[in-house]
């Protein structure tokens, strides 16, 4: 399974990316959510670990984005903010699931397993392209 993580704290990102790689996933890391959302078209990950607060394109913004496109690929959501409004507004906006920081790595990788453990019909096989549609 590929993971793509997109967090501007350098120390965090690379403490997920070396946890989840020794938990047998292929994970590549954007520190700014702009790149991060360029990777998600070029590397077709499984699930996005997303933070909120991020350079260039902030998490909200990144979801509303990739919803638009019809992208239904699963997202964590992990955040500073963790009050009740600011959870609810980001599964509201296309969020799977929520996590505020601080987190155990053990919760964080049971959220990811659970979100993979989707039918794979959750997430868009299908390229348009006008009135073409192709599965």
């Amino acid at each position: 399974m590929k993971l793509l993580i997109v967090e501007d704290d350098k120390k965090i990102a690379d403490a997920l990316k070396k946890g989840l790689v020794n938990e047998g996933y292929v994970v590549e890391v954007s520190y700014d959510g702009e790149e991060g959302f360029e990777l998600v078209d070029l590397s077709k990950p499984d699930l996005i670990v997303l933070d909120r607060m991020l350079p260039r394109i902030n998490g909200i913004d990144f979801i509303e984005k990739l919803r638009k496109k019809e992208n239904r690929v699963p997202i964590l959501m992990l955040s500073a903010l963790g009050e009740t409004e600011e959870k609810i507004e980001g599964l509201n906006i296309g969020a799977d699931d929520y996590l505020s920081k601080p987190f155990s790595f053990e919760e964080l990788l049971a959220r990811i397993k659970s979100l993979l453990r989707k039918p794979k019909e959750y997430t868009s096989e299908e390229l348009k392209i006008k009135n073409i549609i192709l599965d």
